[in-house]
């Protein structure tokens, strides 16, 4: 009996390859090249599952010609890249890489929020560019983490990993916005407490986002937002791109209306918006808040093993559409 054929749209690792090619006839893509949609098309054409990365568009255009298409299976926790109505039209199943992830993403979150308080990355610059000729007391000064106030937007398993090491490491009194608050037990486990959204931006310190990026989610920090907070205030975006306007961000960083900022993620990545490019009080990370290797992967692992559980009966471990079946076309 042959093997069902699946794409590895970009370069993983190679024991998941291995593990993979036990299940599967499988086509990868390790030199890592980003396939524009009508090579990725092309390439999937035949193929009855995707293993993708979160850079591959997965949507109506793409389905409608590669109708042998079953199951997309993102190595990420979000899925944007995923047109999930058009996937639940074709009857295609997605999935997800969520939990393996929290730990290492909300470790990075909060190293991302100090990074950014304490000016680490602008004052590395400055030593690099040979400027530092004497000691002074006000050279870099930033702002305390420790006993000042965390605002988290979006307060799903990463935003609580996050509440947790501000509140129990560093005394931080920690409010958080969310679509839907957070039980007692969780709140009190967290030391958080639910306040809206602009009451939020009105007295944070230090606001983080993790929210998922929808359409509903575009720009929910923009320049109106930006205006509501303290000019001493520092904003961090470990989320999505989309998430931030980032050319209101770059203005509000040029004109010192907020402290500072720390981006991981970014619109149109991985292009940059050029302004904040030329701002010197934004630390900026190319997306990769998960990126210790046990995570990476973890990620590469459970991705893989949806698509090992779904085609052989189970269904996935983690689906973010309807399950669909293997007869399904």
């Amino acid at each position: 009996m042959s093997k069902p054929k699946i794409l590895i749209a970009r370069a993983i690792f190679g024991e998941t390859i291995e593990r993979l090619s036990q299940h599967f006839d499988v086509e990868s893509n390790q030199t890592d090249d980003v396939w524009p949609k009508a090579l990725l098309i092309e390439k999937l054409k035949g193929k009855e599952g995707v293993f993708t990365t979160g850079s591959e568009r997965i949507d109506g255009e793409l389905l409608d010609a590669c109708p042998e298409l079953k199951i997309c299976a993102n190595m990420a926790v979000g899925y944007n890249n995923f047109d999930i109505d058009a996937m639940v039209a074709h009857g295609v199943t997605g999935t997800n890489a969520p939990d393996v992830l929290t730990e290492t993403t909300a470790d990075f979150g909060f190293a991302l929020l100090m990074a950014t308080a304490r000016r680490i990355s602008e004052s590395e610059h400055y030593l690099r560019a040979g400027k530092w000729t004497k000691w002074a007391y006000d050279m870099f000064s930033g702002s305390d983490i420790h006993g000042a106030t965390l605002g988290i937007i979006g307060m799903g398993r990463i935003g609580q990993g996050i509440a947790k090491r501000g509140a129990h490491g560093f005394g931080m009194k920690v409010i958080y916005h969310n679509r839907s608050r957070l039980d007692a037990a969780l709140e009190a486990e967290c030391k958080a407490t639910y306040v809206g959204k602009e009451e939020l931006l009105r007295n944070a310190d230090h606001v983080v986002l993790v929210v998922p990026y929808t359409p509903a989610s575009h720009h929910t920090i923009g320049a109106v937002e930006l205006a509501l907070m303290k000019p001493t205030a520092t904003l961090v975006n470990i989320a999505r791109g989309g998430i931030v306007d980032d050319a209101a961000l770059a203005a509000a960083l040029r004109d010192k209306r907020i402290a500072a900022a720390g981006l991981d993620v970014f619109e149109g990545e991985p292009k940059v918006h050029p302004d904040l490019l030329t701002v010197p009080n934004v630390v900026l990370t190319p997306h990769i808040a998960s990126a210790t290797v046990p995570t990476r992967r973890a990620m590469a692992e459970l991705a893989a093993d949806n698509l090992i559980a779904f085609f052989g009966g189970k269904g996935p471990v983690t689906p973010v559409t309807p399950v669909t079946s293997l007869a399904k076309k």
